[in-house]
């Protein structure tokens, strides 16, 4: 077949959505032709670079960007980039158009960014349409509202109604209408599309790992020594719940095990003196960003990944854990929610602070005490990884969705 894919965010060698936006085009082109649209200005150097070295004869890149607004990339995330995403998006149909007068295609497919508040006007084409997984759904209960900074409560209440404005776009409505599949990433993503006229959607997950990337994780023995080390990665960020974390690990009664996270943000000085109010400093180690492969060992070198997130679409490093055979343990939101099960990790529900962060302890002291379930639940956590998340599965069945859609 001829697929069309819009990728706002695609490079390879990356994760997140780039990594997303360029490994879904790979798999996709092992068995159809295809084209991405993209942006030159985030990574056209570094694709020509990866296709000529690996040359991809049924991959095709179309790069193109708003000619008032050439530098996308200037903002970062801010919301200009966003507002810049949007504007893109209605570009992208008059490109599509264009190039589908001249090829034909049989389907259509946006991939990246995964925002179910924003439109994919590629859903206007005159062939079938579909859309994600998107994601963005999921929120902060609030209930734990109260343990954020002033800072992070106006974030909070900006990304609600930045939500609420395109929950209420007629262009996403109409890219509702217009699709003949409907993903989201989560529970929380799909109510939301149901109440905006979604009929059936399909949760499934973003995520995935090269099998590279899965043979170098499998690797990794769980470490024989102590101390037990619980390690926790990503961007220090108030939604990320590393503050759960830190009072959970205090308060299990874990003396001679140590509590590590690896990343940089704006949280880091409060998380610094939380652990110092509970005692616990001297077990907490900081590590600051590293980079991937230092990252990686990090890992490891610990028993448990502890990823609290309040509001997460994916969990890349749910799965990596899982990959390397390391117990999860996660709140019952978002993302992870979905990617975890209960033979891989331990999912905490997320009622309130007090409630998160008792039971997280109980759960940090379960698995402190009995390395035989953390190598049980490391072995269950490969098989599904195995299964479910690698790249080359997730093509498989994006293949044999695309035929079903198309009626082949």
């Amino acid at each position: 077949m001829k697929i069309l894919i819009s990728a706002y965010s695609c490079e390879p060698g990356r994760g997140s959505e780039r990594g997303v936006g360029w490994n879904v085009a790979c798999e996709v082109a092992k068995r159809n032709e295809v084209w991405v649209l993209t942006r030159p200005d985030e990574s056209r150097d570094a694709i020509e670079a990866e296709l000529a070295t690996n040359p991809i004869p049924n991959l095709h890149f179309v790069y193109f960007t708003l000619p008032f607004w050439q530098d996308s990339l200037h903002f970062g995330q801010s919301g200009a980039m966003q507002i810049h995403y949007y504007l893109w998006q209605i570009q992208a149909y008059f490109v599509a158009r264009k190039l589908h007068k001249e090829i034909g295609f049989d389907l259509a497919h946006h991939v990246t960014f995964v925002k179910y508040s924003a439109p994919s006007l590629l859903s206007f084409l005159p062939i079938p349409f579909v859309w994600g997984p998107v994601g963005g759904g999921e929120s902060a209960p609030p209930q734990f509202w109260k343990d954020f900074s002033l800072r992070a409560r106006f974030y909070e209440i900006a990304r609600d109604l930045v939500r609420n404005i395109g929950q209420r776009d007629p262009l996403v409505g109409m890219t509702i209408r217009n699709s003949a599949v409907v993903r989201a990433t989560t529970d929380d993503t799909a109510k939301r599309l149901y109440r905006m006229g979604a009929t059936q959607v399909q949760i499934v997950p973003e995520v995935g790992l090269l099998d590279e990337e899965i043979a170098t994780l499998h690797q990794f023995p769980l470490p024989a020594s102590q101390p037990v080390r619980f390690i926790s990665m990503g961007r220090l960020l108030h939604w990320k719940g590393f503050h759960l974390g830190i009072q959970a690990f205090a308060k299990a009664n874990l003396p001679d095990a140590e509590y590590w996270l690896v990343g940089e943000g704006p949280e880091l000085d409060s998380l610094q003196r939380l652990a110092r109010e509970h005692g616990v400093a001297k077990q907490v180690k900081f590590w600051g960003r590293l980079p991937r492969e230092e990252t990686l060992e990090r890992l490891g070198e610990s028993h448990v990944l502890v990823h609290p997130s309040l509001h997460d679409s994916g969990g890349w490093v749910c799965i990596e854990a899982m990959a390397s055979g390391r117990p999860v343990v996660c709140l019952d939101l978002g993302g992870p929610a979905i990617q975890v099960t209960c033979e891989t990790g331990i999912k905490i529900s997320a009622q309130n602070p007090e409630q998160t962060i008792r039971d997280m302890a109980i759960a940090l002291e379960k698995l402190a005490c009995n390395p035989d379930l953390r190598v049980q639940m490391g072995k269950a956590g490969r098989q599904l990884i195995d299964e479910n998340f690698s790249w080359k599965v997730v093509g498989e069945r994006l293949d044999r969705l695309y035929q079903e859609t198309v009626g082949i």
